[in-house]
Order: C-alpha cells, then sequence, then structure tokens
C-alpha cells in the first residue's frame, strides 16, 4: 500500500495539512469498524485492517520528517543507523566536547550544567536551520522530482537525526 494514493495525493515531500486531515476524517468515517458491526467476521476484519493502515498512513504523511524518510524508502533510499561518513567532522568535534561535559556532569564537575545548556541551544538551533533547508529542498524535489534532490533530502535528514540525538542528550531531566 501506498500511503499517499491512500489519500489521493501526488508523492512530494510537502503536503497541505488541511486537507490531509480532511481527507483522512473522510476515509476514518468510511472504513472505521462500527460502521460494520453487522457485517461478516471477514468484513469487519477487512474494515479493522483498513482502519489501521489508513492511522498508520496518516500518522506518517502529516509529519514532515517520518513523510520525507517513507519518500525516500519508497524511492530505494535506506533510512537507517548513523555511519560515521555521513556525519560532517566539526560536528564529530562537538559531540565528543558535549560527551565529556555529560560525563562531568555525572561525576558533578564544575561549570558542566552551563556546557550542557549552551550545547542544547546551539544544537537546538542547529535542528531549527536544518528544518528551514529540508522545507526548500522540498520544495526544489517537489518541482523536479529529481532522484539527485532525494540525495540531498537523505544526506540532510541524516544528519538532522545525529543533532537530534545530541539535542536529545542534552535535554534537561524531568524532576520526579
Amino acid at each position: 500500500m501506498d500511503y499517499f494514493e491512500v489519500f489521493g495525493l501526488p508523492r512530494s515531500l510537502s503536503l497541505d495539512g488541511a486537507s490531509l486531515q480532511k481527507r483522512f476524517y473522510e476515509l476514518s468515517r468510511r472504513y472505521h469498524p462500527d460502521g460494520f458491526a453487522r457485517a461478516s467476521a471477514l468484513e469487519r476484519q477487512k474494515a479493522e485492517e483498513a482502519s489501521a493502515e489508513l492511522n498508520d498512513a496518516y500518522r506518517t504523511l502529516r509529519d514532515p520528517v517520518g513523510r520525507t524518510e517513507y519518500l525516500l524508502k519508497l524511492n530505494g533510499f535506506e533510512i537507517g543507523e548513523q555511519r560515521g561518513s555521513d556525519v560532517p567532522p566539526e560536528l564529530l568535534e562537538e559531540a565528543f566536547e558535549l560527551n565529556m561535559a555529560l560525563e562531568e556532569l555525572r561525576e558533578g564537575g564544575p561549570g558542566a550544567e552551563a556546557a550542557i545548556e549552551e550545547a542544547r541551544v546551539k544544537f537546538t538551533a542547529m535542528l531549527d536551520a536544518i528544518d528551514k533547508e529540508l522545507d526548500a529542498l522540498a520544495a526544489v524535489y517537489d518541482a523536479a522530482s529529481a532522484r539527485e534532490g532525494l540525495q540531498q533530502v537523505r544526506g540532510l535528514l541524516n544528519r538532522r537525526r545525529y543533532i537530534g540525538n545530541l539535542v536529545s542528550q542534552t535535554a534537561k531531566p524531568a524532576v520526579a
């Protein structure tokens, strides 16, 4: 099943969220299992499966990163673990420094908390910049549907995933 086809949408990185949501509600009403209460067991099962697939498709397409990863997979790009060659050297150096600061914090080292907060702010800003760059690349890809554009998107998405991990590492623990 192609999630884009389910909603009658072209395969693109940019989607109108309101249109997607409207179509989701229309299809949800059509395939909701409650509408098949008096149907045969087989028809109820098919309705449940269709509803579950519809929910999966909607969750994937409404999230810009999830949609991008899905479109990459449809076009034969592997989305998986981060390889060292996908990460710029300067980012690896920052990650090393961050891990040192996190270790200091765990050991109660002075100044580590401020360094971690500074890194969190910096990495969050980097994520915001990457998201803007992804939006720009999405527009270029949607206009031309060139595979080379998806290669650029994949590289940027890999960088985003790596930086997202760094942001997670620098997040303040929730107070119980």
